[in-house]
């Protein structure tokens, strides 16, 4: 046999070989991490890829106002299988879960009525995935990996208004998202204090999001120069990514599969810009 054949046997060996090797998966670690905020408790939950190594961008998800549930965990964990390590906050405190929804509407109500306090709950993450903040249980090894000069900030509903307000405290992140947040509140000035790039998704039909809301945050946003993105989708109305909230428009808050998948795909998009 020539060479040549000999080598492309080979080649043609070798391939067979790797194609019957399955693919290697990320193995996504998770830990329940409390820590605390002027004597305050807080619970969150941590998630990375352990076969990550080295500096990796850090993402802090804030919850919608059940508080902190299974869908901040899976999308923590999502974000863990893209080779981030995503801190899921939590702004209540430890063992506060609304049951329902007037416990709930109470329950954010408290920081809708005193910015200051969401401002520095969700702060409190920031620092956490910083390494700026030790944990009170000791679950901080990964922390330390983070890349400090590249932490973000993600929220839903509540979430979303929450991480727009921490921008607006002039925080030191890389940049903020909100899927279909509130986007009132604060004073207009606050703007001038953002320091980071926005993503703002939202629902072209949310009713929790009156139009003259909307239209004033985009005046407060460009009076302030602040370098920001706004994208509406057709058809979607509040909570337009979270499955539990059923298929029913009508009530003003429903699942919209196809917003889902674009507002992420965005997301995806915005994190390859700035990180």
């Amino acid at each position: 046999m020539k060479v040549r054949e000999l080598l492309t046997a080979f080649a043609a060996t070798a391939l067979l070989t790797l194609a019957a090797v399955p693919p290697a998966h990320a193995t996504v670690v998770t830990h329940t991490v409390t820590y605390d905020l002027d004597g305050t408790t807080l619970e969150g939950f941590l998630a990375y890829d352990d076969a990550v190594t080295g500096p990796r961008p850090g993402v802090v998800v804030v919850h919608q106002w059940m508080g902190l549930t299974d869908n901040e965990r899976m999308r923590a964990k999502m974000l863990a299988e893209m080779g981030y390590v995503a801190f899921a906050a939590d702004i209540y405190g430890k063992g506060i879960r609304p049951t329902n929804q007037q416990e709930a509407s109470a329950e954010a109500g408290k920081y809708y009525g005193n910015l200051p306090l969401l401002r520095q709950r969700v702060q409190a993450a920031v620092d956490v995935i910083k390494g700026n903040a030790k944990p009170k249980d000791g679950n901080d090894e990964v922390f330390q990996s983070v890349d400090d000069s590249k932490v973000a900030a993600i929220g839903y509903c509540f979430g979303g208004g929450a991480v727009l307000q921490l921008a607006k405290s002039g925080a030191d992140v890389a940049g903020v998202v909100s899927f279909h947040g509130s986007l009132g509140g604060g004073e207009p000035d606050d703007a001038k204090n953002i320091q980071c790039p926005l993503l703002v998704l939202h629902g072209a039909e949310d009713p929790y999001v009156p139009q003259d809301q909307v239209l004033a945050f985009l005046d407060e946003m460009k009076a302030a120069n602040v370098d920001f993105q706004f994208t509406a989708y057709s058809g979607a109305v509040h909570a337009f990514t979270q499955k539990e909230a059923g298929s029913d428009k009508s009530k003003g808050a429903a699942y919209n599969e196809k917003a889902d998948h674009r507002s992420w795909q965005a997301m995806k998009d915005f994190f390859a810009e700035i990180f």
